[in-house]
């Protein structure tokens, strides 16, 4: 299958219920900020940098923005089955892994057991969402083996990761929540959905997929349109769908491991 004349940029986030954010005015005066630094090696601030360009919310930042939280974060050694954050809990940091792996559980209402949600490795952070919505901690998150974390404290965040972060989240949310196929998902899922999402740009008459390629990527269509075609019978490509605005292809090659 040949998909033509596309343009996507990934999916982000929608607004939210019951969730504030801080305001400053005149009763509540955004002071000077005056970052924390921890001295870091030379290698553990290059290994971090890389990581922080996996990061969605992190690779947008500017270098001098980017040097400012790396110095900030705080190294955080944490043993196997160590609870990090608690369902329920405040939180005033969030945390980068940057070495081993944590599990993400989650209680729903009318479960007796709480739900494993993902597995956090290297690269991915967890807790943003208590410092970008000032709500409760939305999951519990327990080490499975030995890991390194660096945590990131809230005025930080607030300063220099915030902004963006809530913007890019609210667009993509907003675009998830009217895709079809994710009608049923929770708020805080739909909200890690968004973390793994990435924004491409494809010129009019490109190729996202062909058919009969292996596939390993779930494309969603935030703007423009894309047509898949199909060899007919005589060999001819022949237009069998056009996708528009919030349309979805590529699930096909994942659900059921084929060819496109």
């Amino acid at each position: 299958m040949t998909l033509e004349q596309f343009n996507t940029k990934k999916p982000l986030v929608k607004g939210r219920t019951s969730v504030s954010a801080e305001v400053y005015g005149l009763f509540n005066k955004k002071g000077q900020f005056v970052p924390k630094v921890y001295p870091k090696s030379q290698d553990i601030e290059h290994a971090l940098l890389n990581k922080l360009n996996e990061s969605f919310m992190f690779r947008a930042l500017e270098s001098s923005e980017q040097k400012i939280v790396i110095d900030a974060m705080q190294e955080v050694r944490v043993e196997k089955g160590q609870v990090i954050i608690n369902q329920g809990d405040d939180g005033d940091v969030l945390y980068f892994v940057f070495q081993g792996s944590l599990d993400c559980y989650k209680l729903f209402p009318g479960q007796s057991a709480p739900t494993n949600l993902l597995t956090y490795t290297p690269g991915m952070s967890f807790g943003e969402l208590a410092l970008l919505y000032n709500t409760p901690r939305a999951a519990s998150i327990k080490a499975n083996e030995a890991s390194v974390l660096y945590s990131l404290d809230r005025e930080c965040f607030n300063n220099i990761v915030k902004e963006s972060a809530i913007r890019r989240r609210e667009k993509y949310d907003s675009f998830l929540s009217e895709v079809e196929l994710l009608q049923e998902l929770e708020p805080y899922e739909r909200s890690k959905l968004c973390d793994c999402l990435v924004s491409h740009t494809y010129a009019p008459g490109s190729y996202i997929i062909k058919e009969g390629e292996s596939g390993d990527t779930f494309y969603f269509i935030e703007s423009g349109k894309a047509y898949a075609t199909k060899k007919n019978a005589s060999g001819q490509q022949e237009t069998v769908y056009e996708y528009e605005n919030n349309d979805y292809f590529g699930e096909l090659a994942l659900l059921k491991d084929i060819p496109r």
